[in-house]
C-alpha cells in the first residue's frame, strides 16, 4: 500500500522562516534537563528577548526553545503560533524580502 505524504503546514512553514531571522545559540545540556540548561545560559549571557536556543541532550538530540519577552516556549509552538508573539512581527518589507528570497530558490 502506499504511504501518502503528510501536509506541512503553511502557518508553520510561515514561523519557521521568521524564526530564522532571530539570533540563535548552540549549547549543551550537561548534567541539567535541557529547559534548565536553556535557563541557565539565558541568565549567565543576559540574552535579550527574541532569541533560539538550540540545546544538544546527546548526539542524537537537539531541542529547540524560544526565548521571548514573556518566557521560554518550545520552538514548535511558536512556529504553529508566530502570530502570539509581538518580537516575532514582521513589518511589510521584511514580509515582502521573505517571499521573494523564498521564491527565487
Amino acid at each position: 500500500m502506499a504511504r501518502r505524504r503528510k501536509r506541512k503546514s503553511r502557518r508553520r512553514l510561515e514561523g519557521r522562516r521568521i524564526l530564522e531571522l532571530v539570533p540563535q545559540y548552540s549549547i549543551e545540556s550537561g548534567e541539567d534537563k535541557p529547559v534548565t540548561a536553556a535557563r541557565k545560559f539565558i541568565q549567565a549571557e543576559g540574552i535579550a528577548p527574541p532569541a533560539l536556543l538550540l540545546v544538544k541532550r546527546n548526539e542524537h538530540t537537539t531541542d529547540r526553545y524560544f526565548w521571548a519577552e514573556k518566557g521560554l516556549f518550545g520552538a514548535q509552538y511558536v512556529e504553529e503560533n508566530h502570530f502570539l508573539f509581538p518580537s516575532l512581527r514582521v513589518s511589510d518589507e521584511e514580509a515582502e524580502e521573505l517571499t521573494l528570497a523564498s521564491s527565487s530558490r
